[in-house]
């Protein structure tokens, strides 16, 4: 968003572990907090919270930029108790959110993943990206490597709606096409599908064709969730833009995070489908080989 505050700050650590059983990932870092790409539902937003900020307008103007995060990276991945697991990058911000362009964090955070030859995963809506592709193509030599471009739908008025900061959907498709013909594995990530405005089958075939079309590697998708601090900010410009929607949001989302079981199977079923119908692999299924590999790697350097 024009006019955003962005605060430089030094880490202590940069790795995160994530103890949970569910997740494809066990360490996650990102580059940056908060996030000028604005969208209403980011499941990020309450992490401003823990610096006294507001997850609304704060989480969107008031962005820290981790400056010395490539150098703490660096250590932290020469202790001898590192395994070289793969590391997700930009789970609670995106590591191109605009203030990369200037910063360069995370180009510097690639050179030390190519240097220690650790895989990785990256989630993006930027389309900065692709300056990186000969980082990005010389950690692939060495390592696992996949950009995963968050795009739930190619309308332009819902996105216009949803993400008023982020690239054009079909920008950030040609910026995966850029990489996959520069040699980077990159897919389309259909997240998140929003209830009663992106669950249709009409809008989920319309971004699986354009990802096939775009050379996508892969394909995956979630539902939405609302966590406290997101839910807060989502609901009321619901009720503005969509008004008619609020009722089955207060039903799906009553007290709740996540979406009924039931309606996140028929949604993803629907998915499944379509993916299949154009021949893109299942994202789930690439990162779970992805890990496999590194983990019978690691059993033949131990």
């Amino acid at each position: 968003m024009a006019g955003a505050d962005v605060q430089e700050i030094h880490c202590k650590t940069l790795l995160n572990k994530i103890d949970v059983p569910k997740f494809p990932f066990r360490w996650t870092l990102n580059p940056y907090r908060g996030c000028r790409h604005a969208c209403t539902y980011c499941y990020a937003r309450p992490t401003h919270e823990f610096w006294g900020l507001d997850s609304g307008r704060d989480f969107e103007t008031r962005v820290f930029a981790k400056v010395n995060a490539p150098e703490v990276l660096r250590q932290e991945l020469k202790r001898p108790s590192w395994r070289r697991e793969s590391i997700a990058i930009g789970t609670a911000s995106d590591p191109y959110e605009p203030a990369e362009a200037e910063y360069e964090i995370t180009r510097g955070i690639l050179h030390v993943l190519r240097d220690f030859q650790n895989p990785a995963s990256i989630t993006t809506k930027g389309v900065l990206v692709r300056r990186d592709a000969d980082i990005l193509a010389e950690l692939t030599q060495v390592a696992d490597v996949h950009v995963n471009f968050s795009i739930g739908t190619i309308d332009e008025k819902v996105w216009k709606m949803m993400e008023p900061g982020t690239p054009n959907p079909m920008a950030r498709m040609e910026a995966m096409q850029y990489l996959v013909e520069n040699g980077v594995s990159a897919g389309v990530m259909m997240a998140p599908l929003l209830p009663g405005i992106t669950d249709d089958e009409a809008n989920i075939q319309a971004v699986v064709e354009a990802a096939h079309e775009h050379g996508a590697e892969y394909l995956g998708a979630n539902v939405l969730f609302l966590k406290p601090g997101s839910k807060e900010w989502f609901m009321p410009m619901l009720r503005e833009a969509y008004p008619h929607l609020n009722p089955g949001y207060n039903r799906l989302y009553n007290n709740k995070t996540y979406a009924p079981r039931d309606y996140t199977k028929t949604v993803m079923d629907t998915v499944d489908r379509v993916r299949r119908q154009w021949n893109l692999p299942d994202r789930a299924k690439v990162q779970e080989n992805m890990a496999t590999k590194g983990q019978l790697q690691l059993a033949f350097t131990a």
